[in-house]
């Protein structure tokens, strides 16, 4: 599989291109602030075109972009519990950051919700852009975050690694970490159920491509992330 990550402009939040290989359909999840220009070179490189776009909640760190990268007719994935977050997520955000972004950008901070909004559910398989993606619904970090399974394995990957599936795990689980739960929306006792139903069971062998930060292993985070000790 073809897997390109990039960070956003503000808050490093990764963006995921996915595809079977150069020159095919694509998937991107969690296209957040200032993106644009990074992704336009990644799909122009690889002669790739956008199927669909995955979110995996609806904070504005991870869905800013969403609506220009869709356009009219890529439609956006997310879960129905985080639906409501599309309607004007910019309303949610604190009036201070909101003028550090439009000081950043140079212009007003605008949002419009995309065109064509396709509301997603536990355990469902979606069949996009040649790839077979499981959704997992582990709210915690908010009432909709969802997590992406797939069996693929991005290009490159050292066989003595011995990984056999990915999971792109939004702000749910990180390298060494979890997502907040005390922002709006957030709820400490589902995370801790969402880790422990979720995450948990994932084969040591998995690949986790993360919403910030670095990409970890199952058995790395098994074996030393402290929010998944004891549960």
């Amino acid at each position: 599989m073809l897997a390109v990550t990039f960070p956003a402009a503000v808050f490093g939040t990764n963006c995921y291109v996915l595809a079977p290989a150069d020159g095919e359909e694509c998937v991107i999840v969690d296209p957040g602030i200032g993106i644009e220009d990074t992704l336009r070179e990644v799909l122009g490189e690889h002669r790739l075109r956008p199927a669909a776009v995955l979110l995996t909640h609806g904070h504005i760190d991870h869905v800013y972009s969403v609506t220009p990268v869709c356009g009219g007719d890529t439609a956006a994935y997310i879960h129905s519990e985080d639906r409501y977050r599309l309607v004007d997520p910019l309303g949610t955000i604190d009036r201070g950051l909101l003028t550090m972004l439009e000081q950043q950008f140079g212009t007003q901070a605008l949002w419009r919700e995309p065109d064509h909004i396709i509301e997603i559910a536990d355990r469902q398989t979606l069949n996009l852009a040649g790839l077979g993606i499981e959704v997992r619904h582990a709210p915690g970090h908010t009432e909709g975050s969802v997590v992406f399974g797939l069996q693929e394995l991005p290009d490159g990957i050292p066989a003595a690694e011995q990984l056999t599936g990915t999971l792109v795990s939004g702000d749910v689980l990180f390298a060494g970490s979890i997502g907040r739960t005390d922002l709006p929306g957030g709820d400490g006792a589902a995370m801790t159920r969402s880790l422990r139903d979720v995450i948990l069971p994932l084969p040591d062998s998995t690949l986790i491509l993360t919403g910030h930060g670095p990409a970890t292993t199952m058995r790395r985070e098994r074996a030393t992330n402290p929010y998944l000790q004891g549960l």
